[in-house]
C-alpha cells in the first residue's frame, strides 16, 4: 500500500481518521495532526476501552501504513521487544567452521542474518514507514521505559556487537497506558500527550450511528443513555465502546425497538462481564426500566 502523505492541517487530519472509521475529539485529532508533522511519539493514557488503542489503527489505516504492535507485559524484556540472538543458527555456524576455529567465525555469527528482530527493531528496521503501537507501557517497569528512551528520542538502536541501527524513515509511535501507574518524566517528556475518557454523550451516539447505521435514532440514545448509567456505578469493569457498539448489533439482531427491563436482562451480558457487576447492574440500572407491559 502506498505511503500517505502527512496531513496538511488538523482538519485534514480528523477526516482522514474518519474516513478510517474513528470518529476523533480536537485534542485527539490534532496529537495525531502533530505526531506526524513534527515526528514525535503520542502517549495516550485513559481507562480502558475508551479508544487508546484503535487510535493507533486508524492511524495505520489513515496514512496507508503497517502497524507493529508491541503488547507489554509484567516481566517484558528486550529479547522479546527489542532483539535477540539465533543461538541455534550460530551454533550450527560455529560447527560449519570445522577446523577453521573460533578466530575464523566469532565475527560471522553476529550479523544481521543471526538477528531475531522482534516488534521494535521491526519498527525501526523497515525500509517502509509504519506505525507502531507500545500497547499498555504501564503494565512494564520502569527499567524498559529506560530502555525506552532511546527509540523515542533518536529512532534508533544500538546492538554492542553490530552498532547503531537507524530509522530509515521515520515511524509514528504511539504508547497506551491505563494508567495503572505513574510513568517516568524521562518517559513523558519525549512524547506529545493525550488523556482519552469515555465520549459524551452526543460523539457516542456519533460512534455508534458509524458502526450501527441501521439502529434507529432514538434506540440509540437509549442505548448510550443506558451505557452511561451503567458506566457510573463502580463496577470491575465499565462498559468500553466497543462493547456499546456490541450491544447496538446485537439489538439489530434480537430485533428489538426499545430497552426495557426483560430486553436489558437478556442482553446485559454484552456490556457486563463481571459476576458481582452483573448483579449490581441488574439492580441499579435493570430495575429503572420499564417491564414490557409498562412501556409506553
Amino acid at each position: 500500500m502506498a505511503e500517505a502523505q502527512a496531513p496538511a492541517s488538523v482538519a485534514e487530519t480528523k477526516e482522514a481518521l474518519a474516513a478510517a472509521s474513528y470518529l476523533a475529539d480536537e485534542p485527539a485529532a490534532l496529537v495525531s495532526f502533530l505526531a506526524q508533522r513534527l515526528g514525535k511519539p503520542i502517549l495516550v493514557e485513559g481507562p480502558a476501552g475508551v479508544g487508546k488503542t484503535e487510535l493507533a489503527k486508524a492511524l495505520s489505516r489513515a496514512s496507508g501504513r503497517e502497524l507493529i504492535r508491541l503488547q507489554c507485559y509484567e516481566g517484558l524484556d528486550e529479547a522479546k521487544a527489542l532483539y535477540e540472538w539465533n543461538y541455534r543458527k550460530q551454533l550450527l555456524r560455529i560447527q560449519a567452521g570445522g577446523e577453521s576455529g573460533w578466530e575464523e567465525v566469532h565475527g560471522d555469527i553476529f550479523g544481521e542474518e543471526f538477528l531475531l528482530a522482534r516488534p521494535l527493531m521491526q519498527a525501526i528496521a523497515s525500509a517502509e514507514p509504519v506505525v507502531l503501537l507500545i500497547d499498555e507501557i504501564d503494565k512494564t517497569d520502569q527499567e524498559f521505559e529506560a530502555m525506552l528512551l532511546e527509540l523515542l528520542s533518536d529512532f534508533q538502536i544500538t546492538i554492542p556487537e553490530l552498532g547503531q541501527v537507524s530509522a530509515s524513515s521515520m515511524p509514528i509511535v504511539v504508547l497506551t497506558s491505563n494508567n495503572s501507574r505513574e510513568l517516568t518524566e524521562a518517559l513523558k517528556r519525549r512524547c506529545l500527550y493525550l488523556w482519552l475518557d469515555y465520549p459524551e454523550l452526543e460523539r457516542e451516539m456519533a460512534i455508534v450511528r458509524l458502526h450501527a447505521p441501521d439502529l434507529p435514532e432514538s434506540l440509540t440514545r437509549r442505548l448510550v443513555e443506558v451505557v452511561r448509567m451503567v458506566r457510573a456505578l463502580d463496577l470491575k469493569k465499565p462498559p468500553s465502546i466497543a462493547e456499546t457498539i456490541d450491544w447496538a448489533r446485537t439489538l439489530l439482531l434480537m430485533g428489538s425497538e426499545d430497552i426495557d427491563r426483560e430486553t436489558f436482562e437478556q442482553s446485559m451480558s454484552i456490556i457486563v462481564k463481571h459476576r458481582t457487576d452483573i448483579d449490581l447492574v441488574a439492580e441499579r440500572v435493570g430495575m429503572k426500566l420499564s417491564a414490557p407491559a409498562e412501556a409506553g
